[in-house]
């Protein structure tokens, strides 16, 4: 039998130690096994994919540790996640009341199958890689902090993520170009009431092309045209789209709606 869940307190466990109860009311000996790709148990708490999973976890609270009843059980080190070794003493005990003698697990490590390391072939790429997540997580949450979809906390965990790992934002290559382009918009005087802002993306090539606010369109719409241009050898003055419909769906936007549009407000109309 296979359990899934969208997601962290949906249920999968409980579903899982009550299948248990059943089997064993049957008289048949029955486990169940957790397939979690993060953390990897197998490599060290500060290696930059544990952590990288740590910080994309952050507004869950979760922390990368070292599993104390793996090392206590086996002597050996494994990484693990706080709301699993917090639970475990818990978990150890009902599945003993399900079996009526031993548990089958004597540590967290013991229930998840995990084979992610053996995929890794490359550590270079493998940690250049989770640095950038961790960057792109920090830059996510500082976003909906300002929009007041994250508390203060939140970031403040994330910031002690990039300093453990000595991230600085300025070491993912879009941002100094995302914010030049903004610099630059507020510069000609341009913005879409007061915001000027400014938005990059790295192409396969290591191209970067970049977007910027106007009164004609946000600036990752401006990115998104100028990124087309560039991939079809189109000149960078060419328009894609007809002066006529940007209107129409500026005057849409501005004059009728007011700014406050949504998807389905504009399938009414």
């Amino acid at each position: 039998m296979i359990v899934t869940g969208p997601g962290p307190g949906s249920g999968k466990l409980a579903t899982c130690l009550c299948n248990l109860y059943h089997e064993y009311r049957k008289g048949i000996k029955a486990g169940y096994a957790k397939f979690e790709t993060f953390p990897i148990w197998d490599l060290p708490v500060d290696h930059p994919v544990n952590l990288a999973y740590e910080a994309a976890t952050v507004d869950l609270e979760d922390i990368v540790l070292i599993d104390e009843y793996h090392l206590k059980a086996y002597n050996i080190k494994s990484a693990n996640y706080n709301r699993d070794l917090e639970a475990f003493h818990l978990l150890k005990r009902i599945i003993e009341k399900i079996t009526g003698g031993e548990s089958m697990y004597q540590s967290p490590t013991d229930m998840g199958v995990n084979r992610a390391s053996a995929g890794i072939i490359n550590e270079e790429i493998i940690s250049k890689a989770s640095y950038q997540e961790i960057i792109r997580r920090y830059l996510r949450y500082s976003v909906e902090y300002a929009l007041g979809l994250q508390d203060k906390d939140t970031l403040d965990r994330i910031d002690k993520i990039m300093k453990r790992i000595g991230a600085k934002v300025e070491d993912r290559k879009v941002v100094m170009p995302a914010r030049k382009a903004a610099r630059d918009a507020e510069k000609c005087g341009k913005g879409n009431e007061g915001v000027y802002c400014g938005a990059a993306i790295e192409l396969k090539d290591g191209t970067i092309i970049t977007g910027k606010n106007s009164n004609l369109m946000h600036a990752s719409s401006s990115l998104v045209l100028n990124a087309a241009k560039h991939l079809a050898g189109l000149p960078d003055k060419m328009y894609l789209l007809p002066e006529a419909i940007i209107d129409s769906v500026t005057h849409l936007k501005k004059d009728i709606l007011h700014g406050k549009w949504s998807v389905s407000m504009l399938m009414k109309l």
